[in-house]
């Protein structure tokens, strides 16, 4: 309470006596001005949180101290003091600004209570506004990574899809491929943007339980509702709802959500009273919706009704141009949470991670990156940070694909390009090396003295 500033604003000399009595007594700091100059002063020199202003100063009265008031500094808090409760005024201050007004003769709990509310006010707006901030920060494309024609196709659409503000969009593409961002991108992107994204995760909860945390449920509509609950459709209104994995959603479900997008209407379970919502719908699947509908898994009608607008993650393998920005973007972030220094990927690791298949797509890369900060040291990220059972895999991957020529092929020739390899993969690191091979170490160790090659290859 010590850090808030009051100014009391008032010609008469009894009132900003008492005033700053009280309202030292209750903790704030105080400034005093008899006049609307001396205020305006004080306001430029001192920036008080809040200012109990008189509205008959002499000279430049209150409402004019008002306006000039709010061109020094925007974020103070007026509060009026009148001796008439004319509403004409009263109005007329509000109108400019005014948070409340008090009448003269006034009691000082009265005064307390106004304040009190007043830096409430004040206090939620500026964390709404900061939210707003940073969630503008956030919005968009600033999340997604991607230098790949395919991506940039991706968010060209994304945009136009973006601005139609109330057709449903199904995403589809593999898990791991940054659906929920895009669906994020398109809320973001959107007039709905300052609203809520909801999101559901259909396959993390049992079909019987997904009716309420959808729609809610009413006090009574079963043993244990002692109290109406809002379902998530009520708490996306207005803005989006997304719907994670929808291919996993039971049918009896798939028909109500069919409801929901058709009519914009529902019922919270136990109730027998449509509610009404606006709120967009976002779909996303790693499934093949088409095969399950020729399998009668997933309703047709629902299909046409969510895929008004498509869009299609590729798999990271299918855009390699987006790995190493992705990579280093991952690097960054990791950088600032673990304060880590890491300024570079080495050539080794590099390569690896071009040629790699990455199955589990951009999560999988975010999760090896994270593991490599946390596990390496110094300014590069090597190879041998990467996790064993991918690195090994992919090298098994790479070696069963070697094909004999028409001329032939020197095995000795053969074994020792693997051998070197296998090193130039490991930093030189011979136990990770031999590992990578299928063979002791010992025999790495016999075939480098036969081939002639040291650790000063790499």
């Amino acid at each position: 309470m010590s850090e808030i500033t009051i100014l009391v604003v008032d010609d008469e000399y009894l009132i900003r006596w008492t005033l700053q009595k009280n309202l030292e007594k209750a903790g704030y700091r105080v400034l005093l001005a008899e006049s609307g100059e001396e205020a305006l002063r004080k306001i430029s020199e001192g920036a008080p949180d809040l200012a109990l202003i008189d509205i008959n100063l002499p000279g430049m009265d209150g409402f004019e101290v008002l306006e000039k008031a709010f061109q020094i500094d925007q974020g103070f808090i007026p509060i009026m003091i009148t001796a008439f409760e004319d509403v004409d005024r009263i109005v007329r201050a509000m109108k400019l600004g005014a948070f409340d007004y008090i009448a003269k003769p006034f009691d000082f709990n009265r005064v307390q209570l106004s304040i009190n509310k007043a830096l409430e006010t004040h206090r939620l707006r500026m964390e709404v506004r900061h939210l707003r901030q940073e969630r503008k920060g956030r919005a968009g494309f600033s999340h997604i990574i991607g230098e790949s024609q395919p991506m940039l196709d991706i968010i060209e659409m994304t945009k136009k899809v973006a601005y139609t503000d109330t057709a449903t969009v199904l995403i589809q593409g593999e898990s791991g491929t940054g659906k929920e961002m895009v669906a994020q991108a398109v809320h973001d992107l959107s007039k709905r943007c300052n609203m809520p994204f909801v999101v559901l995760n259909c396959p993390g909860i049992a079909d019987n339980l997904l009716e309420n945390e959808l729609c809610g449920h009413e006090k009574g509509a079963y043993t244990d509702a002692n109290t109406l609950k809002k379902g998530l459709l009520e708490v996306a209104d207005g803005g989006a709802l997304f719907l994670d994995e929808i291919g996993d959603m039971g049918q009896g479900m798939q028909a109500k959500i069919l409801r929901i997008i058709e009519q914009k209407t529902f019922r919270r379970m136990g109730g027998v009273k449509d509610l009404q919502v606006d709120v967009r719908i976002i779909a996303a699947t790693n499934k093949n919706l088409k095969k399950m509908m020729a399998e009668g898994k997933f309703r047709e009608d629902l299909f046409y009704r969510i895929n008004v607008v498509a869009l299609h993650i590729p798999a990271l393998k299918e855009r390699r141009a987006d790995i190493l920005p992705l990579a280093n973007h991952f690097i960054n972030k990791y950088n600032r949470e673990f304060h880590k220094t890491v300024r570079k990927i080495s050539k080794e690791a590099e390569l690896f991670f071009m040629d790699y298949a990455w199955p589990g797509n951009v999560r999988e890369l975010k999760n090896v990156i994270e593991r490599a900060m946390i596990l390496g040291e110094g300014s590069f990220l090597l190879l041998e940070h990467l996790p064993m059972e991918i690195v090994g895999g992919n090298q098994e991957q790479i070696t069963t694909g070697v094909s004999i020529p028409p001329e032939g092929i020197s095995m000795e020739k053969l074994e020792e390009s693997l051998v070197r390899e296998a090193l130039i993969m490991t930093c030189g690191n011979q136990t990770k090396a031999a590992m990578l091979l299928g063979v002791s170490r010992d025999s790495l160790r016999y075939r480098m003295q036969k081939f002639a090659i040291t650790n000063t290859v790499v």
